[in-house]
């Protein structure tokens, strides 16, 4: 029988990426304080956060490989949070507007009952078209920011606000998939071993 998984996270974006390698797996929410620490870099805050919500959610699955994942978003060095309300949005987003950011995103993988986990991180370049005070409004107003590292989704109307990116798609959204196999293969179990036969 293959080792069960587990993702600690309740990211609709991040179980669509599981789901779409035909990984079967059980979600376990992490709740825990996802605010970087004063002068802590992206890189080191999106790692520090996904070994985090691994290490807290594979105390209730000691024996599955439990996968943390967060993703950050840097502009000029600085981390740009989730938006509260729609004018949070607007604000970073007339900051984004025709400009190249940074999206980090950790992730972790830990079997409890082995003592045993690894991480890596996912780097990917975004650059934003250059946008009207009512394009921002408008996207702003549609709720989608909200919640969202950077105040936008790729893979939603946030699309249309991308002249380019850099780097791999799946990191943007949230789980970078070329970092997350790599961890899976060091602990010896191909992703098919998961994979759901229907």
């Amino acid at each position: 029988m293959p080792v069960p998984l587990v993702l600690a996270s309740s990211s609709p974006r991040r179980r669509e990426i599981l789901s779409s390698l035909g990984l079967v797996f059980t979600i376990a929410h992490a709740d825990l304080d996802e605010t970087p620490f004063p002068g802590e870099s992206a890189h080191d805050a999106a790692l520090r956060l996904a070994r985090e919500k691994a290490d807290k959610v594979s105390a209730q699955y000691p024996a599955a490989l439990v996968v943390g994942a967060d993703t950050l978003v840097t502009l000029d060095g600085n981390i740009l949070g989730k938006p509260d309300d729609a004018a949070h949005a607007e604000e970073m987003l007339v900051q984004l507007a025709g400009r190249a950011h940074e999206v980090v995103t950790g992730v972790a993988v830990k079997k409890a009952d082995e003592g045993f986990g690894d991480s890596g991180i996912g780097r990917s370049t975004v650059v934003f078209k250059a946008l009207s005070r009512e394009e921002i409004a408008r996207y702003a107003a549609s709720g989608e920011p909200v919640g969202k590292a950077g105040a936008y989704a790729i893979q939603g109307l946030g699309g249309a606000l991308i002249e380019r990116y850099d780097g791999s798609y799946s990191n943007i959204v949230g789980l970078p998939v070329t970092e997350l196999l790599r961890l899976l293969m060091g602990f010896g179990v191909d992703r098919l071993e998961w994979a759901d036969p229907a």
